[in-house]
């Protein structure tokens, strides 16, 4: 096991990503911290790992406010006594087109995704400094590395893939990694809305990836292993996409494009 006498911390763990993340590190020996905005989900993800054999502690918190962060990581370290890993992977999407993006809608995407990576890494970035021993796994999205609309959500994941290199570069000295993943689309609960609109999105979205699928929780939470353990020892400010090839470029896409280019 890859995380044997290790203590994770992975936030929005109460499903999707975040509880694939959970679910493995805790099988691989880790003792996990499940925390949730949504109390009742962290609970049952804590209770999931527990019923397999593994240790979890579920703790509800908003990531977003730094009073329930503290609180969050002082209940960590009493139960703990240290954090050695943290995932930030709570977020959420809303609002598409910058021309109709309220600023309150603006500024709650950049609260959740990008703001809570800064709070929960400046809670927990100080007792892995003083251990000389940390790993951080941020999830970003390939909506950070491209323009593929949803705009402020798109603009925080930008934002921590910077914040992300600019944590290695400063905390590499004291024996802390910092890296971060950018999923392609992942099957996960975040779509019900659209799929109650558009039952074939996934479908629809499939013919763009190369692998001839989407992701899986499962596909996030093994790279997200990885760069957690040692085997990821010398790896630090690294950006890992996990995106079944989307970001390489679209064969599909390509032909369509060729053919067009035939009929001129």
């Amino acid at each position: 096991m890859r995380l044997v006498d290790t203590v994770a911390l992975v936030t929005g763990a109460g499903s999707g990503i975040g509880r694939a993340i959970a679910e493995l590190f805790a099988r691989e020996g880790a003792a996990v911290v499940v925390a949730d905005l949504r109390p009742e989900r962290a609970q049952e993800s804590a209770g999931r790992i527990q019923a397999a054999g593994g240790k979890a502690l579920a703790l509800a918190a908003d990531v977003s406010l730094r009073d329930q962060v503290d609180r969050m990581a002082a209940q960590a370290h009493a139960a703990y006594g240290r954090v050695d890993v943290l995932v930030n992977n709570a977020a959420l999407a809303t609002g598409d087109d910058i021309l109709h993006i309220e600023e309150e809608e603006w500024d709650l995407n950049l609260r959740v995704v990008l703001k809570s990576v800064y709070l929960c890494s400046k809670a927990l970035l100080p007792g892995m400094i003083e251990r000389r021993r940390g790993s951080i796994v941020n999830i970003a999205s390939v909506n950070g590395l491209s323009g593929l609309s949803e705009e402020a959500y798109s603009a925080a994941k930008a934002g921590v893939i910077n914040l992300t290199q600019n944590m290695a570069i400063k905390y590499g000295q004291h024996q802390v990694r910092a890296n971060v993943i950018c999923p392609g689309t992942v099957r996960t609960p975040i779509w019900g809305p659209i799929l109650e609109k558009d039952p074939q999105i996934f479908a629809k979205l499939t013919k763009w990836y190369p692998l001839g699928r989407v992701g899986e929780p499962e596909d996030i939470a093994r790279a997200a292993l990885f760069l957690a353990s040692e085997e990821a020892a010398w790896i630090t400010g690294t950006t890992l996409t996990v995106d079944g090839g989307l970001m390489a470029g679209s064969y599909g896409m390509s032909r369509e494009l060729m053919a067009k280019e035939n009929e001129l």
